[in-house]
């Protein structure tokens, strides 16, 4: 029997399991902590900068879920932000998400009617059914 009960001391080896789930955590937290809404925003168009920028690093390696997260939040930081407006329509594109897509250029187009980019935003708003 007390050979049974060093053996039950000796089993404890999900250590190892746990290391790896730690390291999975670690690589992606950065898209969790996107899709998770904020409790409360206040004007701060820097922070909507960094998501902006962090939501294009995410467009550019394919996690479309995670830069929408990114450009929403930085609305949600600076609602006059029309980058973060145009980039979360081509987030949502890609998440063949149309209408919100649409929700999103149009509301670029209202905030920066002089941009160069315009015209073909309101292109695809047109040919978007």
């Amino acid at each position: 029997m007390s050979g049974a009960g060093w053996a039950q001391q000796k089993l404890p080896p999900p250590p190892p399991e746990d290391k790896p789930a730690a390291q999975q955590e670690q690589a992606p937290p950065e898209e969790d902590e996107s899709l998770q809404p904020k409790a409360e925003y206040e004007f701060n168009p820097l922070q909507a900068e960094k998501d902006v920028q962090i939501g294009n690093f995410y467009f550019r390696k394919g996690s479309y879920a995670a830069a929408a997260g990114r450009f929403l939040e930085a609305t949600k930081w600076d609602p006059k932000n029309a980058e973060a407006y145009l980039r979360l329509g081509d987030a949502e594109e890609k998440r063949k998400d149309k209408k919100a897509a649409r929700q999103a250029w149009a509301k670029f187009v209202e905030l920066a009617p002089e941009d160069k980019r315009v015209a073909e935003v309101k292109k695809r708003l047109a040919s978007k059914h």
